[in-house]
């Protein structure tokens, strides 16, 4: 019934997906495949409480294996081969906390084999490293088998004390940060020796080490909440509880159907992974090259019938966040070249609309309330990335500014002010195309504010100073806005003529053609910090519409971006939907006599 459970719904499964971060081309980087990783982890559970497979009543029951490695414990005390272990305390009736299968047993790691540490030989001698035994430490733990490491000692380390553990040995990760979401199990494949972050249990029966291992990897997500510790900087196993706590040993015959189930059924999950990661992989290579056709149509009338081509199946391609992602892009791409809205040979062209804003600059600089500015350098035929509509002009940033100013950053306190104090906004308040006034710090009692940095309804604010891929973002600040904060000196107000709108600016600056630019001309050392003065702001290159045209422009683009967010949302409660069923299928696998297991929490116990 289970294995069906799994077979009916692997399309669902496969389809649960969520994302890690901002969606974008390389899914497989981008996207959790959510469902998989729930169908791994719910085969693992089937598999170490005895549902994955039929028990075999002809089978010789575990107790008989457990009888054979403790009479073998016992020969290799007697030949002080391994040092006798404390006597570990039964597990009562009480600690049970359900009835085992038939032919299984409870059972500690202790009682199948004997645990040792590794430790770390001193750096400053030579003479213990760059040989050619594998010296294993967390780094090396992302594998399931163990056949190398990064770092190798010699022969004289292991001379010097550091202990050497056989093939087939059991590695456990016992303290490391990653011990917070994972629990790193794996098998020697070669002789090696481990640092003091691991643990290796050497099995009395070598046989059993790849269902030791499936055991743990089953009981993973139980370990990482009842039997680890979190240090200052990393997690701990707590490992004495752990070496001596109780698990279930099937009967050996079953243990190797078990691993062969496991093995079977993990090729199919890779296989289901690899197929879904390249589906999506297409899709969005698909989409973006439907795009395309949009942004480069030669005409009006090829724009038509490109769009149409898209229009017809709207609904297969526009099935991701990523996708619809890519839409509001294009439209914003359209909508700054002079394709997203026809053009009206009765409007007034650009270039008059330049002529008045000279004039209105030329006017304020004569009464003293700007100061002039060095005229820039005219935009050659290289700068202009596309051939402008009739009506439109190129012009610069400049061109359109009638002063810019950067604000102030004194030493704040880290907190949000809170009500009428004083603030200093921080980048993150113009980054991400809404204006954030919450990203701010408190500006401290023993420093008085400048008022003239506060920032007011309408200021189109833009960071000089960010990552790469955000430098130079811009907002514009809402009607309605919070009184009392102020630009800090990475930020960079503009204030436009009323002639022109700020959110087409914004469109503008926003971007592809904006975005190359500033990706070009930013500097910085390093991809974690760019910036951009306030010159090279003023120098960006836009394209202009005509007053008229540049309304309707917004007008169509809050139109559609509306209609992305809506086309979005309804995705987004579908992926939810997904995650839930994922979720119930799973726990009606586990539970599959619990008419209330859709909705019951799982117990905390083993």
């Amino acid at each position: 019934m289970t294995e069906q459970l799994i077979v009916n719904h692997l399309s669902t499964l496969a389809l649960a997906v969520q994302n890690k971060s901002a969606s974008g081309r390389g899914s497989g980087k981008k996207i959790d495949l959510y469902g998989i990783k729930k169908l791994r982890e719910l085969i693992l559970e089937l598999a170490v409480r005895g549902k994955l497979v039929a028990q075999n009543p002809g089978d010789e029951p575990a107790s008989k294996l457990l009888e054979r490695i403790e009479a073998e414990k016992t020969r290799l005390v007697k030949e002080k081969k391994i040092k006798k272990q404390k006597a570990l305390p039964a597990i009562t009736e009480d600690d049970k906390p359900f009835e085992l299968p038939v032919g299984w047993e409870w059972t500690t790691l202790s009682h199948l084999g004997v645990f040792s540490g590794g430790k770390t030989p001193s750096k400053a001698s030579s003479k213990y490293w760059g040989g050619d035994i594998p010296w294993v430490t967390p780094k090396d733990m992302k594998v399931s088998e163990i056949t190398d490491s990064e770092d190798k000692v010699t022969r004289l380390a292991i001379e010097d004390g550091l202990a050497e553990f056989q093939e087939n040995a059991v590695l456990f990760v016992v303290r490391s940060g990653i011990l917070r979401r994972h629990f790193p199990v794996a098998i020697s494949k070669v002789n090696c020796t481990v640092n003091q972050d691991l643990k290796v249990l050497s099995l009395i029966d070598n046989a059993i080490a790849r269902y030791v291992q499936i055991m743990m990897m089953g009981f993973e997500s139980y370990i990482l909440k009842r039997l680890t510790k979190t240090g200052t900087t990393v997690e701990s196993l707590k490992f004495e509880e752990f070496a001596k706590h109780y698990f279930l040993l099937p009967p050996e015959a079953e243990q190797h159907r078990i691993v062969a189930k496991v093995d079977e059924l993990m090729a199919l999950c890779d296989q289901i992974e690899q197929q879904t990661e390249a589906s999506l992989s297409a899709h969005t290579t698909l989409v973006e090259n439907l795009l395309a056709t949009l942004t480069t149509s030669a005409n009006a009338e090829e724009l038509k019938q490109n769009w149409q081509r898209i229009a017809g199946h709207f609904t297969t391609l526009f099935t991701t966040e990523a996708s619809i992602d890519q839409l509001k892009q294009t439209i914003l791409q359209l909508a700054v070249m002079g394709k997203l809205v026809p053009q009206d040979p009765n409007d007034e062209p650009a270039a008059k609309l330049l002529e008045r804003i000279a004039t209105e600059k030329a006017q304020l600089v004569k009464e003293g309330k700007i100061k002039k500015q060095k005229p820039l350098p005219p935009i050659s035929e290289d700068e202009k990335p596309f051939e402008l509509p009739v009506g439109w002009e190129w012009c610069r940033l400049d061109n359109l500014t009638l002063f810019a100013e950067a604000g102030w950053s004194p030493k704040c306190d880290p907190q949000p002010r809170e009500g009428d104090n004083w603030g200093v906004l921080k980048v993150s308040a113009v980054t991400w195309g809404t204006y954030k006034p919450e990203e701010n710090k408190t500006l401290p009692h023993s420093l008085e504010p400048r008022p003239q940095y506060e920032v007011k309804a309408g200021d189109f604010l833009i960071s000089r100073a960010n990552t790469a891929e955000l430098v130079a973002k811009a907002v514009v600040v809402p009607e309605e806005t919070e009184k009392r904060l102020m630009m800090s000196d990475k930020i960079i107000r503009f204030q436009f003529s009323k002639t022109v709108s700020s959110h087409y600016v914004n469109l503008a600056n926003n971007s592809v053609f904006s975005r190359s630019y500033y990706a070009e001309v930013a500097g910085g050392t390093s991809s974690s910090m760019k910036n951009v003065s306030q010159g090279q702001v003023r120098n960006l290159v836009v394209a202009l519409p005509p007053m008229e045209e540049e309304r309707r422009i917004l007008v169509k683009v809050n139109q559609l971006i509306t209609l992305c967010d809506q086309i979005k949302t309804h995705l987004q409660h579908q992926q939810q939907t997904r995650l839930h069923l994922a979720d119930a299928m799973v726990d009606q696998a586990l539970h599959p006599n619990n008419p209330n297991s859709f909705i019951q929490p799982k117990a905390t116990n083993l």
